[in-house]
């Protein structure tokens, strides 16, 4: 009796994972067991066992990743340098630091990043402008707002890390079959912990198990967590584009643009070179719309959505052809300032052209025992900030931390009691940053009444407001997020 308690005490201990393998043994079924199992290889669960493995605190704990895409692919990936891919995110200089921080940050392609220095946005319906410029207002991070690079260059850059790090069993091209609690035998008892059944028959008890699944989480699922929140009946429309000259900020200086249309926010980002991506949010009629368009017809509408006013923009939309002479026609009769919208578009990459539906989503609570939520399967936010990517590094920066101190402090890193301060950080901080996206959708969705000039001149006093606009911008650049 006394050798059996002294085996189930040996759960709390820093060595225990050694042992339990031992006891484990001659048991059957087989399952290997793993202080962190992260189910996801998106850029929150590769930083977070990146970072893990890059600190000498944690670097010892035993970590698996579970994920369905073929990850080799995504190491080797490359394209020409005159083709971008479509799904882009921009990165704030926090996260850029954080990536930095762990070394991944410089296996990415460095030539494929992109920092802007100037944010221009503006009010479709009013006119209304603030013009967020960096190298005016000095922030702490330096002249660059952010750097806009391709999603799968981030993960290839952090597969690429992590492979030199090693230490990570991968189980990628396979399936999460089920996730279910482990059982106990004469030798140990893994009852209360997390057992992911993959495809081939492998099972990964976790000590720790990890949801950077996505929106649609199945570890979520496991742990009886919900997610509360909403669709909003709009698609983002997401291009790259072929731009027409440097642009007004010239080579060295880059900036991004964004126009609120009552269907939702047009933006356009800078990339390298002559090239730009496109997040365009608008209803899934006009989605519909814009992705039939032919190439050429398609150009137009983008010109046409950061020039023309909204009710010659609606009238585009009815089009089902022919966008290409009615721009034409309407920029002879619409004065435009040229140096406050974006170059001209002159193409668009062939194959670049989806759409994907947008929605709110926010779980309860981003913890529970043995079990922490990171990124998507914790949160989804409305693009028009462009901070969703940014706040599963943020969760990955402050998971990381908390599994640091449990260690250092001989803590079981499953408990909930280790995973709380995580929680209490993160949640509210993404609660605020949600709430925040989701008012501004809802506001400038309205096309008149008297809440088009209030918000105009909130807008216009911001704008004019240098500390206040300042106050925001080093908000925006994540000055906030504390990284260990």
């Amino acid at each position: 009796m006394e050798a059996l308690l002294r085996n189930r005490a040996s759960f709390v201990c820093r060595g225990c994972t050694r042992q339990l393998r031992r006891q484990y043994s001659s048991a059957a079924p087989r399952q290997d067991i793993y202080d962190v199992v992260c189910v996801g290889g998106g850029p929150a669960g590769l930083s977070l066992l990146t970072a893990l493995r890059a600190n000498p605190v944690t670097s010892h704990l035993r970590a698996a990743l579970v994920e369905a895409q073929d990850l080799s692919k995504i190491k080797s990936w490359s394209l020409p340098p005159n083709r971008y891919s479509n799904r882009c995110s921009s990165l704030t200089p926090a996260s850029a630091q954080f990536l930095d921080q762990i070394g991944a940050w410089e296996h990415l392609a460095r030539e494929r990043i992109q920092g802007y220095q100037e944010m221009q946005v503006w009010d479709g319906v009013t006119g209304a402008r603030i013009e967020f410029d960096w190298a005016g207002a000095a922030p702490a991070t330096g002249s660059t707002i952010a750097y806009m690079t391709e999603n799968l260059n981030l993960t290839s850059g952090l597969l690429k890390r992590l492979d030199e790090l090693g230490g990570v069993s991968t189980f990628d091209k396979v399936r999460v079959e089920k996730i279910s609690y482990g059982e106990e035998t004469e030798d140990v008892d893994l009852r209360e912990w997390p057992v992911v059944h993959i495809s081939g028959g492998k099972r990964l008890a976790a000590r720790l198990l990890v949801g950077a699944d996505g929106a649609n989480s199945p570890v979520r699922s496991f742990a009886g967590i919900e997610a509360r929140g909403w669709d909003y009946d709009r698609h983002g429309i997401v291009a790259t584009l072929e731009l027409e000259g440097e642009g007004w900020g010239g080579a060295h200086t880059k900036i991004a643009y964004q126009r609120f249309l009552p269907t939702g926010p047009v933006a356009m980002l800078p990339m390298p070179g002559n090239y730009a991506t496109l997040v365009w949010s608008t209803t899934p009629t006009n989605a519909a719309l814009l992705k039939s368009l032919a190439p050429k017809e398609l150009v137009s509408m983008i010109n046409a959505a950061f020039r023309l006013p909204i009710t010659d923009l609606e009238f585009m939309h009815t089009q089902q052809s022919g966008q290409e002479d009615e721009y034409l026609w309407r920029m002879q009769h619409t004065p435009v300032d040229h140096k406050a919208v974006p170059q001209l578009v002159t193409g668009v990459q062939e194959g670049t052209v989806a759409s994907f539906p947008l929605k709110l989503r926010h779980a309860d609570t981003y913890t529970a025992e043995r079990v922490a939520l990171v990124g998507d399967a914790a949160h989804t936010v409305h693009p028009l900030a462009g901070q969703g990517l940014n706040q599963g590094q943020g969760d990955v920066q402050s998971l990381a931390k908390t599994i640091e101190y449990a260690v250092t402090h001989g803590q079981d890193i499953g408990v909930g009691m280790s995973l709380e301060s995580y929680n209490s950080e993160r949640y509210a901080a993404n609660h605020v940053l949600i709430g925040v996206c989701d008012k501004l959708h809802k506001l400038y969705s309205v096309s008149n009444g008297p809440i088009v000039p209030l918000r105009s001149l909130g807008l216009s006093a911001v704008n004019a407001l240098g500390p206040l606009k300042s106050f925001i911008m080093n908000q925006a650049a994540g000055n906030g997020i504390k990284v260990f």
